[in-house]
């Protein structure tokens, strides 16, 4: 049985070892491609779809402004050899070559972890233990019963975007950030896309301004089904058919679950090692990232509840620290919390929601600003843009800012540094200068609608 000083179970954010570790014998273990989720099927391989369909979805509405373009077409093999063949496999290959020939301290484990006791780890038919164990297996796509009891082939975000051909109709079973990325992309490209979900609108968990502003933006460039169930799902030929609650029917050839990720915990046998889980199948862990196991830490998708890519960076740093300096714990912070969906029109978040914050009991101020009343919205002829901001009417803080439109992610930036350094809305809008006539004057016009 092999002992190691450290095991890390993942190669996404977990394959972020510090230099101090350099001494330490090391058991990498990864049961899928090296790199993780972020790297091979999620955040990079999809924004390098985007911006091509950012570009086309530019070139459609360039005869607003009185230009002519055009859009003739995808060369689809040329799109993906440029993002996988190119990029995304080579940077994998490469890590993962990297971590087994040039780092003699790292032993790579290519399979599924197993607990099967106090720091003891079944893989490749072997078992090791370790002194600490970091568990950053991230997730998977979730599945509901409908589709596999139904036989229907189907894709997920793990695979549509190796596609062999553009789909002609593209189903989409899912409303959220996946949803509506991937319907984005296919659109632009050239696929009529069905969008469909419970909810009563797209992106439920966002704003419900944002939410409602989207939704009826997203009905102008797809197929939406909204507010019912999917009760049926089957394929004849080459046509697959979703049906809904009210017997109405959705037709294409091809379908893609974007219902939501599910931790990949319940593949580790966690109960062996005294590891504890929430309901949903997270690990639970303090605001340090020890697990109920002594010794055992874990970050990321599988015990935390954003999936988002630069939290799991963030829970990787402060986990190493820990496991390095465990004299001088370092907590998770999850205050000023970002995220963006890079559909169309763009959209970004952070902090609370009008109705979060109002649920809290804060007193709070609401602005709004649509991006085509300033002066480059105008130049833009932008009629979907805009941000919102919610502030605590007795500090003047900032509780919560929603932007929707063109680069939302680069411009909420500000936003999220004023939240995290805490500095006042009037603060914010007053204590510097705002180039004129930039984007950015849409945030400046919303802090000063603010009535606080």
């Amino acid at each position: 049985m092999k002992h190691f000083d450290l095991a890390i179970i993942g190669t996404g954010s977990g394959n972020a070892i510090p230099e101090e570790l350099n001494d330490a014998s090391i058991a990498l273990i990864e049961a899928g491609r090296f790199g993780g989720t972020c790297l091979n099927v999620g955040c990079i391989p999809t924004k390098m779809y985007v911006y091509p369909a950012d570009v086309i979805e530019d070139a459609k509405a360039a005869h607003e402004l009185g230009v002519d373009l055009s859009y003739h077409g995808v060369d689809l093999p040329l799109l993906q050899d440029r993002i996988f063949g190119r990029r995304i496999d080579v940077i994998a290959e490469g890590g993962e070559r990297y971590r087994k020939d040039e780092c003699p301290n790292i032993t790579v484990f290519s399979d599924m972890a197993r607990f099967t006791g106090d720091k003891t780890i079944e893989v490749a038919g072997e078992h090791i233990t370790a002194d600490q164990i970091i568990v950053a297996a991230g997730s998977r796509p979730q599945i509901p019963d409908l589709v596999t009891d139904s036989g229907v082939p189907y894709y997920t975000n793990e695979d549509i975007m190796r596609i062999e051909r553009l789909p002609k109709r593209l189903l989409i079973l899912g409303s959220g950030y996946i949803a509506t990325e991937f319907a984005h992309v296919f659109s632009a490209l050239g696929s009529k896309v069905m969008v469909t979900g419970r909810s009563d609108v797209l992106i439920k968990h966002q704003d419900r301004d944002v939410a409602v502003r989207f939704t009826r933006a997203a009905r102008e460039r797809w197929d939406v089904r909204l507010g019912q169930e999917t009760t049926g799902l089957t394929k004849d030929g080459d046509t697959i058919t979703l049906t809904f609650a009210d017997g109405s029917t959705a037709t294409g050839d091809a379908l893609l679950v974007a219902t939501g990720r599910i931790p990949n915990g319940d593949r580790l046998n966690l109960a062996a090692a005294g590891i504890d889980t929430h309901g949903d199948g997270r690990i639970k862990v303090d605001q340090h990232g020890r697990t109920s196991a002594a010794g055992v830490w874990a970050l990321g998708d599988v015990s935390s509840p954003y999936q988002l890519k630069h939290v799991a960076n963030h829970e990787a740093r402060v986990v190493f620290h820990n496991v390095t300096h465990p004299e001088k714990l370092r907590s998770f912070r999850h205050d000023a919390l970002p995220a963006a969906i890079f559909t169309h029109p763009q959209i970004a978040s952070v902090g609370m929601s009008e109705q979060e914050a109002r649920d809290a009991g804060y007193d709070i101020a609401v602005a709004t600003q649509n991006f085509g009343d300033v002066a480059y919205g105008w130049a833009m002829e932008d009629h979907v843009g805009f941000s919102k901001i919610i502030a605590d009417k007795k500090t003047g803080l900032i509780l919560g800012a929603h932007l929707m439109g063109h680069q939302s992610a680069i411009l909420i930036q500000s936003l999220i540094q004023a939240m995290a350094l805490g500095t006042t809305a009037k603060q914010m809008a007053e204590d510097q200068l705002w180039i004129h006539p930039s984007l950015s004057e849409v945030i400046e016009n919303c802090l000063l609608g603010l009535e606080l």
